[in-house]
């Protein structure tokens, strides 16, 4: 939310420079400033498309390396969006590979543990079907038939796990389910990634995750992570007083930078920049364990003090965080304090998805570390509750269609490129 200054007994918004060609969203003509049709939120017969268009096309992040740390190492995903499930598992030659989860004689599931529908991990050196206990190597060769020899003929060879494209950028993994993807990973994701290669993540390994069902489209939720509009009016009562709550309503969001690279986008926002004097106003608990919704207000160990180029591009005093929103579900949000979440926008009807988010830190050396990332993340949490609630009051009025166009202002230009893109590959696969 916007950074503001105290002059004498008054409050007012630190201004943020805007493009030469007037504002953020003009400098991207090809978004258009007109009022947007919210129809692709709603409509059933959108959501198929986005299934064949996107999501069965596109690479999708799935997590990371550190979930597969040796051999034999798995975790199973569920991609209700494209009715399917698959495996993510180290090999003993240490490549990472993805299958889909399911055997090949009956179709049963293959890995799961006590409800089928339900996520799993573990460490083995086979996976048994439960089913008839046919079972596959790591590599997802078939190397076990119960009673072999009542089947016709049949060629182990043939009937390996069926495999998914895979590729791995900054220890993140990405399954493609198209037999013949498009682009490379890398390619896809564009220069935008480059520009935050070589930020830490590898060392950031302590993490907190949450996974809630949210009652809106997958774009709704997406859309109220990448504007900060909403922040100074829906997260008011948040404030350490209710002074500031005010002043931050009335003063408004703006900016430091917004930036569209193709079918993903990334926006710079203010934030903590110093860990607060014994004089600013904080909460009791904040100040307790010397955290918040900005993250720990000391330095993270194991940090880095050079961030890469594309991180705070602007090179702005007023930076706080970076949100880099990766078409088409994934967004790594990028914190000056030296950590970082994920968040993860799975369709699973035209009004619901699974809304996931990870936090990430280094791992605490003591009791004030652990203390002040577990701030960290539940005051994040409270703060996603109010969103996700804001969601699903959206959803339902949209689905009335009293109202077909609604503006959007220059801070939710990243709302408009979301929407624009999502159709345009839409069109692109029906042409």
């Amino acid at each position: 939310m916007a950074l503001i200054e105290k002059k004498g007994t008054g409050w007012a918004a630190l201004q943020i420079k805007k493009p030469s060609a007037g504002s953020w969203t003009e400098a991207y003509p090809e978004l258009g400033t007109e009022p947007i049709s919210y129809e692709d939120s709603i409509s059933p017969e959108f959501l198929e498309a986005e299934r064949q268009a996107i999501f069965k096309r596109c690479w999708v992040n799935v997590g990371r390396v550190e979930q597969v740390p040796k051999a034999g190492s798995y975790f199973t995903k569920e991609l209700a969006v494209v009715n399917t499930s698959i495996i993510v598992v180290r090999g003993a030659d240490q490549k990472i590979r993805a299958f889909h989860n399911i055997c090949r004689h009956r179709g049963n599931k293959l890995v799961w543990t006590d409800y089928p529908d339900r996520e799993d991990r573990g460490t083995c050196r086979q996976f048994a079907c439960k089913y008839h206990g046919w079972r596959y190597a790591l590599d997802g060769k078939l190397v076990f038939i119960q009673q072999e020899g009542e089947f016709f003929g049949i060629d182990k060879e043939r009937y390996g796990l069926v495999e998914v494209n895979l590729d791995v950028w900054e220890g993140f993994i990405f399954v493609n389910l198209s037999p013949t993807p498009a682009q490379p990973l890398r390619e896809f994701l564009g220069e935008m990634a480059s520009g935050i290669e070589g930020y830490p993540f590898h060392k950031l390994t302590q993490a907190f995750r949450y996974r809630s069902e949210i009652k809106a489209n997958w774009k709704l939720c997406q859309d109220a992570f990448q504007e900060f509009y909403h922040a100074p009016v829906l997260h008011k009562k948040q404030m350490p007083t209710p002074e500031m709550g005010q002043a931050l309503s009335e003063a408004g969001y703006q900016g430091i930078h917004y930036e569209v690279f193709g079918p993903h986008r990334m926006v710079s926002s203010t934030g903590l920049v110093r860990a607060p004097r014994d004089a600013d106003p904080a909460k009791p608990i904040d100040r307790l364990t010397r955290s918040g919704l900005h993250g720990p207000w000391d330095q993270l160990s194991g940090g880095t003090a050079e961030l890469p180029r594309g991180i705070n591009p602007t090179k702005s005093p007023l930076w706080g965080l970076d949100s880099f929103q990766f078409f088409p579900n994934f967004v790594i949000l990028i914190w000056k304090a030296n950590w970082y979440l994920t968040y993860h926008y799975w369709p699973l009807t035209p009004h619901s998805h699974v809304f996931e988010t990870t936090l990430y830190f280094p791992p605490p050396k003591n009791a004030a570390e652990r203390l002040a990332q577990e701030t960290a993340a539940v005051t994040f949490k409270e703060y996603g509750f109010q969103d996700s609630n804001t969601l699903e009051a959206t959803q339902s009025m949209l689905q009335s269609r009293v109202v077909d166009k609604f503006p959007l202002c220059d801070q939710e230009v990243l709302c408009r490129h979301l929407h624009k893109v999502v159709q345009d590959w839409v069109k692109a696969y029906h042409a």
